[in-house]
């Protein structure tokens, strides 16, 4: 039986022949590659100081916030929390001047 090199389906026949693409150079499953940088994403985000808030919106505010974070050249994240702090400073200065 001949070799057609059109052939890719007995795959004996093609061991020594590299296939495209990067080589696996993580001993570890994807799984738990993404569990690993996710465990130290958090650890880094403790030693910066920064604490996690999780909020659920509505699509169309979502869009919106994508929006203007690309109009404004920063991250979603970003545009949110200098939003929350305007909003906060201006509830504080509300605050002040009523009492």
């Amino acid at each position: 039986m001949a070799k057609e090199s059109t052939d890719r389906i007995t795959i004996d026949l093609f061991a020594e022949e590299k296939r495209r693409g990067r080589p696996k150079t993580n001993p570890l499953s994807r799984q738990v590659q993404l569990k690993v940088n996710k465990r130290n994403q958090i650890k880094r985000d403790k030693q910066k100081g920064l604490k996690r808030v999780e909020l659920k919106v509505d699509s169309e505010l979502f869009d919106t916030l994508n929006d203007l974070a690309k109009a404004q050249s920063m991250s979603r994240s970003e545009l949110i929390e200098s939003i929350l702090k305007a909003g906060v400073e201006q509830l504080d200065t509300n605050n002040s001047e009523r009492n």
